[in-house]
């Protein structure tokens, strides 16, 4: 038999712990470079990308299997998540279903693991919950799973084909995004602390995947009075240097209580 790895050994011992049936993926959302971002899992020796996901324990809820899993592939602690949509299709099961479970199973055996009741369990019907998540990129470390070679942030326009339809979540989370726009963290958890407003600007416009007027964008956004100005950036000329600006928390959360009121 094949070496076992430690974490594929827990997971064979562990799988009793586990909820058949029902599994979780998450939509990471990051926002770099004016690029809006998603965090993906490419499979060891096999042309295949998915979502950061995993099963859900007996023994806790689906919150915090759901905060579990991104601790471990992105090593935050505190992670702003939203559930989102309930993927349980019977469309999911179709040839990209079986040609996933192929791999899956694959690597397992790869990896030493030859027991049916595994391989079985595996191959069974899963209905998933999607969340998606708000990160600053920047603080966070990738790690992949006992499945994955790497674990790295991909321009939402650049997404390559993914396994099952996890390219119909990322899709749906992206609407949900958008449509929540107004009551939702996005420029506290996807922004670094300190910003310019053609930063913000380039966030909204990688999210609705449409430009804004400029003026218009800062005129509304600096009246919702959620923001302190600080020093300019400087890059050049100080009087073309942009100011940076930060996010005033208490105003911030007291306007998202209410829903912040932008009209896009």
């Amino acid at each position: 038999m094949l070496k076992t790895d430690q974490p594929v050994i827990d997971f064979v011992n562990e799988i009793k712990d586990y909820l058949p049936g029902n599994s979780i993926d998450c939509v990471v959302f990051g926002f770099d470079a004016q690029q809006l971002k998603v965090l993906l899992l490419e499979w060891k020796d096999e042309e295949a990308w998915c979502l950061p996901g995993g099963f859900i324990k007996i023994s806790e809820s689906m919150d915090d299997a759901a905060h579990r899993i991104l601790h471990q592939r992105t090593s935050l602690n505190s992670i702003f998540l939203n559930q989102f949509f309930t993927f349980g299709s019977t469309a999911r099961y179709g040839p990209k279903f079986k040609d996933h479970i192929k791999k899956t199973q694959k690597v397992l055996q790869n990896k030493g693991v030859s027991d049916k009741k595994t391989l079985g369990w595996i191959a069974s019907r899963f209905i998933t919950t999607g969340y998606f998540a708000l990160v600053d990129l920047r603080k966070t470390h990738p790690q992949p799973d006992f499945f994955s070679e790497t674990c790295q942030w991909i321009a939402i326009d650049k997404l390559p084909e993914l396994i099952i339809d996890h390219n119909h979540i990322v899709t749906k989370a992206l609407e949900h995004l958008r449509v929540q726009l107004n009551y939702l963290p996005i420029g506290i958890s996807l922004l670094p602390s300190k910003f310019t407003m053609q930063d913000l600007q380039r966030l909204y416009e990688a999210i609705l995947q449409k430009p804004l007027e400029r003026s218009n964008f800062q005129r509304k956004m600096l009246k919702l009075g959620i923001f302190i100005r600080l020093e300019k950036q400087m890059t050049g000329a100080a009087n073309k240097a942009p100011y940076l600006y930060s996010f005033d928390t208490e105003k911030y959360n007291q306007l998202l209580e209410k829903g912040i009121g932008f009209t896009y």
